[in-house]
């Protein structure tokens, strides 16, 4: 089994180096988009929006934004 304090000295040492590189740690905290909860906040401002003028630009917004990516296809 690892020790943790060889884990702990690697992780300093890897963030050491990323410091020395002239990068900095960021946590992200998003939301977690496997629970039951998410889904149904989607569902719902997905029927909130729909038949609206601004569900048209979201649309507008991915079709264009999707057809930049190679290989996609319509």
């Amino acid at each position: 089994m690892p020790s943790t304090h060889n884990s702990h000295s690697k992780t300093t040492r890897h963030r050491e180096r990323m410091r020395a590189a002239g990068l900095r740690p960021v946590q992200f905290w998003v939301p977690d988009t496997r629970t039951p909860e998410f889904a149904a906040l989607v569902r719902e401002q997905c029927r909130n929006l729909k038949g609206t003028p601004e569900e048209a630009e979201v649309l507008r917004f991915t079709e264009e934004a999707a057809s930049e990516i190679e290989g996609w296809e319509e």
